[in-house]
């Protein structure tokens, strides 16, 4: 004989135990009353795991996947605070915060606030999408005819952009993210920002490209829908995503006020440099709402990333259709807000954010009810945030962001000597190839040498992220750089 669902006896229904012999009711009892012990544990499980199996994007074939500990990995990238958040089948399944929200200051909770940063574009475009559906925008329409306080000169040929562009970084508008204002420093309007005029830190937006040839990232593009939105709705923009966005998806610890309001300030984190100095004066305000301004937690991310799914199902707060509008790609990985990848049960939206010392990533599957939020209070967060998202989807099983398994092969010492110098990528910066010990090292911006290994003689990756050089052929300093969508030329210099 069966023993009885767990949550029958959980309703406790008196008829249906007495369906059944004394010594199975027995049994029964007790399997409902120890169930959540046995879930708590296996899930303290499951986090001691992860907290004890940080994995590297890259790995070689035949060994053994290197793994960091989360400690260890705060402590060499000085992160001060992580926090974490967790989606299993739809839901928020567990969130736990690790270190402090500044020096000498409170532990991280599963409650205290980050700045979400370029999170909040997604967030953004949800409230933009919504306001489409209703007609209130067009996608597809010269974005002027939403603005009335503000309007986007002409691009080359009087090109004009569309709300479906400026989402998907497709509409060739500059400004491609914005580095924000300390404590004390005069704070531009969104007005003077969107010219360019002080005490605005950044360039003018405007279109320098023509509108849907190519994907390029810009910040500047979501501040034409920030003004969008305000003039169309005539709120203010933290008014309008709290009540189009925050509030219908129960983020109640989220608000794109900027800067952050005193009441909410004790429970922020504090936002750290790459050495894990506190900047002073706190964090930087970012009248950027649209593009870099939500504060919020990993949970609230994960609530809005639950909303998303959940709209893709038919029972959110976007149609299906507008849902899979929102989740297919334009040009190269964007969406109209989130990054998108894989195919089938591996299809997953996402985005990271950088602000001034904060660094965060979010992950979500959208035909199945898996993902995950980490933000840190720290600018090498990043990399351990990424490491703590591939040891989530090791626990777990997911069928995408697992740590990438290759190939390496020996390269003569003729080609390795070549290879030595400094190297110059079109638009981005140097970085330098040494030998140690026979061993190729990789070095860019400046930052600590790491292995570099052959995957063919025309074909070196590094291990810390996925990264590829491209040669023209084996041993020509010369090639092109490709990491994810980016994909640009460079040449030996020195």
């Amino acid at each position: 004989m069966a023993i009885p669902h767990v949550a029958a006896i959980r309703s406790n229904n008196s008829a249906v135990l007495a369906r059944f012999p004394p010594f199975f009711q027995q049994l029964a009892i007790v399997i409902a009353a120890t169930a959540p012990f046995a879930a708590a544990h296996a899930e303290d499980a499951d986090i001691a795991h992860i907290e004890h199996n940080l994995r590297p994007p890259v790995a070689i074939e035949g060994r053994p996947v290197p793994a960091n500990t989360l400690a260890e990995s705060m402590r060499r990238l000085h992160v001060p605070g992580v926090s974490v958040a967790v989606i299993r089948d739809g839901k928020v399944a567990w969130a736990r915060g690790y270190g402090v929200a500044y020096a000498g200051g409170p532990a991280v909770t599963p409650d205290t606030l980050f700045q979400a940063a370029s999170i909040s574009k997604p967030v953004t475009a949800l409230a933009a999408l919504r306001m489409a559906e209703t007609g209130e925008l067009s996608l597809d329409a010269d974005i002027n005819a939403a603005m009335t306080n503000w309007k986007l000169p002409p691009g080359p040929s009087g090109a004009t952009a569309s709300l479906r562009q400026l989402l998907s970084h497709t509409a060739g508008t500059t400004a491609h993210g914005f580095a924000g204002y300390a404590h004390g420093a005069a704070v531009p309007t969104l007005l003077q920002v969107l010219d360019g005029v002080k005490p605005a830190n950044s360039e003018p937006v405007r279109i320098d490209i023509a509108p849907g040839s190519i994907e390029r990232y810009s910040g500047g593009g979501y501040l034409l829908v920030q003004q969008a939105l305000v003039d169309r709705s005539g709120k203010p923009f933290a008014e309008l995503l709290a009540s189009s966005v925050l509030t219908p998806l129960g983020m109640d610890n989220s608000t794109f006020v900027q800067p952050l309001p005193t009441a909410l300030a004790a429970r922020a984190a504090q936002p750290h440099d790459a050495k894990g100095a506190p900047y002073a004066g706190g964090a930087y305000t970012y009248p950027e709402q649209a593009a870099a301004g939500l504060w919020t937690t990993p949970s609230d991310l994960a609530r809005f990333a639950i909303g998303v799914q959940r709209s893709v199902a038919g029972q959110g707060i976007l149609s299906p259709e507008m849902a899979r509008t929102m989740l297919q790609p334009v040009k190269g990985e964007h969406g109209l807000g989130p990054e998108v990848e894989g195919e089938g049960a591996s299809r997953a939206f996402g985005h990271g954010g950088v602000n001034t010392g904060f660094q965060n990533s979010l992950y979500a599957f959208t035909e199945h009810g898996d993902g995950a939020v980490v933000m840190t209070n720290g600018d090498n967060g990043f990399e351990l945030a990424r490491g703590l998202m591939r040891a989530i989807a090791a626990e777990y099983g997911w069928p995408a962001n697992q740590t990438v398994m290759r190939t390496a092969q020996a390269l003569p010492a003729a080609q390795r000597k070549a290879l030595e110098g400094r190297y110059r990528i079109v638009g981005a910066g140097d970085f330098e190839i040494r030998q140690q010990k026979g061993q190729l090292m990789f070095s860019a911006h400046g930052a600590a040498f790491e292995p570099l290994y052959a995957a063919s003689p025309t074909v070196l990756f590094v291990l810390s992220r996925e990264l590829e050089l491209h040669l023209t052929r084996a041993g020509r300093p010369r090639g092109r750089l490709v990491s994810g969508a980016f994909d640009q030329p460079y040449k030996r210099v020195k």
